[in-house]
């Protein structure tokens, strides 16, 4: 609860040390850069350490993490990515109720509460998230097929206020990643293969989130993964073993950097490393969480980044969730180092948060052993501190629950939401539909009886619309299931059953593109071939029976066949052989 008191000459503070008395950090009229020194001098190396963890956290402390609540009045943790948001109303009163822990304490600091993605169609419990009313559009690969810089701004000032309503303050993306290796499972979170419209895209998102500048109304970036994760060495993912190396063999790593220049430009309040090394790029042979090549000599020498640096989750502990799941640490290239020697490292390498750690005692060690002095640690204290005064959580953290069912979800916001899953419709090839009766395949029948009568066999129908997901190789492993990697091609045999369907009826198939699907066995029979990235049924339907356009256009090239991924570069753009859809294209 939001408790003021007054100054003697009437300024309203909140008393945050509980000593009656407006401190400078207190002082709301005092600038920003005053504020952190006052309270930097005030906290111990203890509260510092603290401060430099980035925890997980459940609303309610449901589920199988360690206790937030816990974390935050016994640990000193201020810093929390959420893993589940049930319902607006119930996220706005968890922020309330871990801001009042947080301001029992010492010194009264706020708690930033964090998201992955949650605006969209992906469930990946280390990824991205659905669920909590949110006003759902495409993956963010499907605003990239967009192309539309404005819609894409207003949709993600969309996202920032109904983050902002719940009490979530700091969103772990964009991704700034270019989808040059067509395997990787994470081209879903990015915006395509083209560094420039990438750019386009990312810049417009991030003005969206956090505006003009970082304030009180703003939804700060953590833009990710530096310098750049998309060229994944045969497409395997950095969360696991397989994928622990970034490639060059085109010599393309400046491209990839591109998208990260125009975050910067656009302000992006923080960034977070790459799990995977970056290998033959002329850097230091080691992940890029613990790589003061990349982090000191390329993002804050280079670029001058000056804003927060937070790892990427749980790369020097693992992440052990007892009777769940043991998830190894992603300590790629150091992984003969202690813990305490990887820590060290990474704070080095000019990091200045731990994701996914959430004992201070790490950093405490490091400092007592001498492997780094406070004033080190004092630089990535400020710059923590520093977004918090400038969201304006040390003023007021709070939000009102009862407001947040009311702004989350609204039929305004799904409505924009659902303009971008149309927009972002690509028209492969062939024609709209025409018939009235239907046979549906991964549609929801009830939708489709709005649109037609539904039909349970194809000789029965006028026309048949699939909705099919991109091929992948099952993976083993409670998490690496949910990683979406391998071949792009349909097996022979559901290759063929569709081709049959096509040749039996107008046929539209509709693929979920969250990676470049190989389509080259349907597209010779099908009667339209729609590709999507993320919408609803009835929006699908809309278009492939011609009562809505489709104007996306491809964020990325379509490939033949595996056999020509395999022999392009991870880094290079546009280097597949002869792709049966290239970057741009939409039919006419």
């Amino acid at each position: 609860m939001l408790t003021l008191l007054r100054h003697h000459d009437g300024t309203p503070f909140r008393d945050l040390n509980h000593n009656g008395t407006m401190e400078p950090y207190e002082d709301r009229r005092l600038p920003v850069a005053e504020r952190v020194e006052d309270l930097l001098g005030r906290m111990t190396l203890a509260e510092k350490a603290a401060l430099m963890c980035h925890g997980r956290m459940l609303p309610g402390d449901q589920g199988p993490f360690p206790s937030g609540a816990g974390l935050i009045t016994e640990r000193g943790l201020t810093a929390f990515a959420m893993m589940a948001v049930p319902d607006a109303r119930t996220m706005a009163r968890w922020n309330n109720h871990v801001q009042d822990l947080a301001a029992a304490g010492r010194l009264g600091i706020p708690v930033t509460l964090a998201s992955d993605p949650r605006h969209g169609f992906t469930a990946n419990p280390a990824t991205a998230h659905t669920g909590g009313g949110f006003s759902t559009g495409p993956e963010p690969i499907g605003l990239a097929a967009t192309d539309d810089p404005a819609l894409v701004e207003e949709y993600a000032a969309l996202i920032g206020r109904e983050l902002r309503a719940v009490g979530i303050r700091l969103a772990i993306h964009p991704m700034a990643d270019l989808a040059t290796e067509p395997r990787w499972a994470r081209i879903s979170g990015t915006f395509g293969e083209d560094p420039e419209r990438a750019a386009r895209m990312i810049a417009a998102y991030i003005r969206g989130l956090q505006g003009e500048r970082i304030g009180p109304d703003s939804v700060a970036c953590m833009t990710k993964h530096f310098p750049g994760g998309g060229p994944q060495a045969g497409g395997e993912d950095s969360h696991f073993a397989a994928g622990r190396r970034l490639v060059y063999p085109g010599g393309a790593f400046e491209q990839h950097l591109r998208p990260f220049e125009a975050a910067f430009a656009a302000g992006t309040a923080q960034i977070m490393p790459a799990y995977a090394i970056p290998s033959g790029a002329g850097l230091a042979e080691v992940g890029a969480n613990f790589n003061r090549d990349v982090i000191t000599g390329l993002l804050r020498g280079r670029y001058g980044f000056d804003g927060v640096v937070c790892t990427d989750f749980n790369a020097i502990t693992g992440m052990e969730v007892p009777g769940v799941v043991s998830l190894p640490p992603r300590h790629w290239g150091v992984e003969q180092l202690t813990v305490p020697e990887q820590v060290a490292l990474t704070i080095d390498a000019g990091a200045d948060q731990l994701g996914g750690e959430t004992d201070p005692g790490l950093v405490l060690e490091a400092v007592r052993s001498g492997a780094v002095d406070e004033a080190r640690i004092d630089a990535s204290v400020r710059r923590i501190l520093r977004d918090k005064f400038r969201l304006g959580l040390f003023d007021d953290p709070y939000v009102d629950a009862d407001a947040a069912a009311g702004l989350v979800g609204t039929p305004d916001g799904r409505e924009l939401g659902r303009t971008l899953q149309r927009r972002s419709l690509v028209h492969l090839a062939g024609r709209p539909l025409t018939g009235t009766r239907l046979y549906v395949e991964g549609v929801d029948a009830a939708v489709a009886a709005r649109h037609g009568t539904v039909v349970d066999r194809p000789e029965d129908a006028d026309a048949a619309v699939v909705r099919l997901a991109t091929p992948y190789e099952a993976r083993e492993g409670l998490l690496e299931q949910h990683f979406h990697s391998g071949s792009l091609e349909f097996a022979p045999a559901e290759a063929a059953r569709l081709a049959a369907l096509a040749a039996a009826l107008p046929t539209a198939f509709v693929a979920q593109l969250e990676r470049p699907a190989v389509l080259t066995p349907l597209a010779p029979h099908a009667a339209l071939l729609v590709g999507e990235f993320g919408a609803a049924d009835d929006v699908v339907l809309d278009a492939v029976l011609g009562r809505a356009p489709m104007t996306g256009s491809l964020p990325f090239d379509l490939p033949r066949s595996d056999a020509a991924v395999g022999a392009a570069r991870e880094d290079v753009p546009f280097d597949t052989r002869d792709p049966l859809f290239r970057y741009g294209h939409r039919a006419r």
